[in-house]
């Protein structure tokens, strides 16, 4: 039977032990009656897994963020691992979006002009669209392109799972990503970081582009070959990128990827920390009291699939 006892490890946030009291858990040090762990840092996964062999009677561990790429080492361990995948969805979606529509109007180049310029716009409306991912980063993003009347394809791995369209989208497997990119005019990235994603996008896919589109990434850094960006946009396979994320992070002063009309670069900050704790708190309190009820946990990590 599940007990209500909770560790929250190894950074403890008030607002996170407000939400744990809230769903009736009660805070608790690791010991052999704690069969549940809410691990806070993102940055520990060989503390993690240490503290996970040190305490066999851990049963569920909830991982603080939407992807677990940092702990996939980990996955295979004889635990339940959530994740905080669709918990801020909407902070990142709103954020891909904002980098899209930047992109489209070359704002890298407005904000800095000191003369009138050429007159250039790009837009979302009724535009082909490409978002790679079909988890709750893309749902959000094809519910914020409703208005636009965007031509949406969402790729995905698990094309079967349930995904709302709002009648704008149409999902398609892997395999039909080379052909969807050669229509698309906007491509957000949204995907998880596993074996198969890691430099997903690299110098053949910018290939199979149009010259006049546009790239967004809002997973991971290494879903995208950065030398390969580069070269892109210097040759002309793409018009313009942007993204939220980078390897390695930071990214370094001098990098040539920074000081680019083409590539914008927000630094990690599609949810900020403040976004970040009342987002999670928001999940803890419903999967603590789903664990203490006996029910079915939100976010639960496929080791197979790493998300």
């Amino acid at each position: 039977m599940t007990n209500n006892l909770i560790a929250l490890e190894p950074k403890r946030f008030d607002s996170y032990v407000a939400a744990i009291e809230a769903a009736g858990g009660q805070l608790s040090e690791l010991g052999h009656q704690v069969e549940a762990l809410i691990w806070t840092d993102y940055s520990k996964p060989d503390l993690l897994a240490q503290t996970i062999r040190e305490n066999p009677q851990l049963r569920w561990v909830q991982l603080p963020f939407a992807g677990v790429d940092a702990f996939a080492d980990l996955l295979h361990l004889p635990v339940t691992f959530t994740s905080a995948k669709r918990s801020y969805s909407e902070p990142v979606a709103e954020h891909a979006l904002m980098l899209a529509m930047a992109l489209g109007r070359i704002l890298p180049k407005r904000v800095k002009a000191l003369s009138w310029g050429k007159k250039h716009a790009e837009s979302l409306y009724d535009e082909e669209v490409v978002i790679v991912g079909g988890g709750g980063i893309a749902q959000e993003l094809v519910r914020l392109l409703v208005p636009f009347r965007s031509r949406i394809k969402v790729v995905r791995k698990r094309e079967s799972e349930p995904f709302d369209t709002y009648g704008m989208a149409e999902v398609v497997p892997f395999e039909r990503l080379d052909e969807s990119l050669a229509r698309a005019k906007f491509v957000f990235l949204a995907c998880a970081l596993t074996d198969e994603t890691r430099f997903l996008f690299s110098g053949p896919r910018f290939s199979v582009m149009r010259d006049d589109s546009y790239l967004v990434n809002v997973a991971r850094g290494e879903v995208v070959d950065q030398e390969a960006l580069l070269d892109a946009l210097d040759s002309g396979d793409i018009a313009g990128a942007a993204t939220d994320v980078t390897y390695p992070e930071p990214l370094h002063e001098g990098h040539p990827m920074w000081g680019r009309e083409d590539l914008i670069i927000t630094p990690h900050t599609a949810d900020t920390k403040p976004i970040v704790e009342r987002l999670f708190a928001q999940r803890l309190r419903v999967n603590v009291g789903s664990w203490i009820a006996g029910n079915q946990l939100t976010g639960v990590v496929d080791p197979e699939l790493g998300y």
